[in-house]
């Protein structure tokens, strides 16, 4: 019996050193050769922080581009969707409303054009990013709005697209709007 539970005790301590030392410690190596050394990458405007690259934030000023809504109203601090169905009322209400208002925002535009990005929260409610297709169906509200020719903000699209590491093409809403910024002075 001693026997065992000796072994038992040595099992415990070697695996509490591999899972709670050894693996952090190496998450945290990886982490530190990350940009941002594993604290994120946050973007400055300024001398003044604006948030984070990869922590998608909100805007609902009709001179910006508008990301992915949030399930969480992009509280980063529990993140996570609304795992309604596609059927589910609730949810289809809610879509719905997210359609009034982007149609309202975006005189022309009919329900058809709207990517469904647009309209449908990401799985964390975080997402970062857009679809060129999402920026571009937005150029007409802010060129009106900030006075631009259309054209210079599809020229500043395609110098932001990105290719995500497995997908397809994205925009950083975030990285957009701080060009859009600097563009309109």
């Amino acid at each position: 019996m001693k026997n065992y539970l000796w072994t038992s005790v040595k099992l415990t301590i070697v695996m509490i050193l591999i899972c709670c030392v050894l693996y952090f410690g190496i998450v945290g190596l990886i982490g530190k050769m990350t940009p941002g050394e594993g604290g994120g990458q946050k973007l400055t405007v300024n001398g003044k922080s604006v948030g984070y690259a990869l922590i998608g934030q909100k805007f609902t000023d009709d001179k910006y581009f508008w990301g992915r809504p949030s399930a969480v109203d992009y509280n980063a601090a529990g993140s996570g969707g609304s795992n309604k169905g596609p059927s589910n009322p609730d949810y289809l209400k809610i879509v719905q409303e997210r359609i009034d208002s982007f149609l309202a925002h975006n005189p022309g535009v009919t329900k058809d054009a709207i990517p469904a990005e647009m309209v449908t929260a990401s799985g964390s409610g975080l997402d970062p990013h857009i679809s060129p297709a999402s920026a571009y169906i937005q150029v007409k509200r802010i060129a009106g709005i900030r006075k631009l020719e259309e054209k210079q903000l599809k020229v500043l699209i395609a110098q932001h697209i990105e290719q995500s590491f497995a997908g397809p093409e994205i925009l950083n809403v975030l990285k957009l709007n701080i060009a859009l910024d600097k563009l309109a002075k």
